[in-house]
């Protein structure tokens, strides 16, 4: 076993050491703010509060320290191969829904690095608008979801209720926990962020009851009152091989994660990346701009950061 682990690492070492030099090669100067890297590629999710946290950090690395800076739009998966094969140097904010990968990168071929925590502490769970929490308190304990399953059922749900679920990214075990706790609901899929967005603010309007599978931290609570279904309570060993799946989800720490050549011989951009946490009310500002006014990332963390000069010169030691 530790024969093939040193077959598997060295692959991954090698090319990192060479692209490493040869990133030098291309660079003038020892001086340069991203050390042997003429360019720092950062991970851009799908949903808005990662779009926030990416285009703040680019925006620093780009006005503050001169560095280039791209952006490159990546699922959870795609940007930890990318990450591990050096394409992508940063991912800054990991829910941790690729273990496997997790392990696989940072424990046996070591190609990435952990680098701190972001700051907020994700929360996924089941959410229903307050108004119809309000009418029906007995909705908040899972134990009488069914007692409103005619409530989220749709015409064509055959009096089953509906959780609703974002995108195919998303991290969530919906479907085994409506199992293990003989619900009777089914997870449909909305497509995304948006999409359960908008079923979120038509039930708000009155346009039926919604329960939906959401997360915190995210902006759309400063604009709607979402009320929290109490599942089981997370456990450890819940949803590992042979585990309960009677578990709800457990509090989720958002981390930070670089390529190893990256973390080594990057430079201050790296030192930077590293340093940069930030609270939830703040990238929820960021995100708000971004979805509810149609700013582009850039455009919204540009706003911000005209905003909080002295936050990011603390980012930078400079406070």
């Amino acid at each position: 076993m530790e024969t093939g682990q040193r077959a598997l690492r060295l692959p991954a070492a090698g090319t990192a050491l060479a692209l490493v030099l040869l990133a030098a090669g291309c660079t003038s100067g020892a001086g340069q703010a991203a050390g042997a890297f003429p360019e720092v590629v950062i991970a851009m999710p799908a949903w808005t509060g990662g779009q926030a946290n990416a285009a703040v950090a680019a925006h620093v690395l780009r006005e503050e320290l001169g560095v280039p800076v791209q952006l490159r739009e990546l699922s959870p998966d795609q940007a930890w191969d990318q990450m591990d094969a050096g394409a992508v140097q940063a991912v800054l904010e990991d829910w941790g829904a690729t273990p496997d990968k997790r392990r696989l990168y940072t424990a046996q071929r070591m190609s990435v690095v952990p680098a701190g925590d972001l700051g907020p502490v994700g929360r996924v769970g089941w959410y229903v608008p307050g108004g119809y929490a309000a009418a029906n308190p007995g909705v908040l304990d899972w134990r009488n979801l069914n007692d409103h399953a005619d409530a989220f059922a749709s015409a064509d749900s055959d009096g089953r209720g509906r959780l609703l679920t974002g995108g195919p990214d998303d991290a969530s075990h919906d479907e085994a926990l409506i199992d293990a706790l003989d619900l009777a609901y089914t997870a449909v899929p909305t497509g995304g962020e948006e999409q359960l967005i908008e079923a979120l603010r038509g039930a708000d309007r009155g346009d039926g009851a919604v329960l939906a599978n959401w997360w915190q931290p995210h902006w759309l609570h400063e604009e709607l009152e979402l009320a929290e279904v109490a599942l089981p309570e997370h456990r450890a060993g819940c949803h590992r091989e042979g585990g309960s799946d009677m578990c709800g989800y457990p509090d989720i720490p958002l981390r930070k994660f670089l390529n190893a050549a990256f973390a080594e011989h990057g430079g201050e951009a790296a030192a930077f990346l590293t340093d940069f946490s930030w609270t939830a009310e703040e990238q929820n500002e960021v995100a708000r701009m971004i979805a509810a006014e149609g700013m582009s990332p850039e455009g919204a963390a540009a706003r911000w950061a005209e905003k909080n000069g002295e936050r990011i010169a603390g980012w930078l030691g400079e406070d």
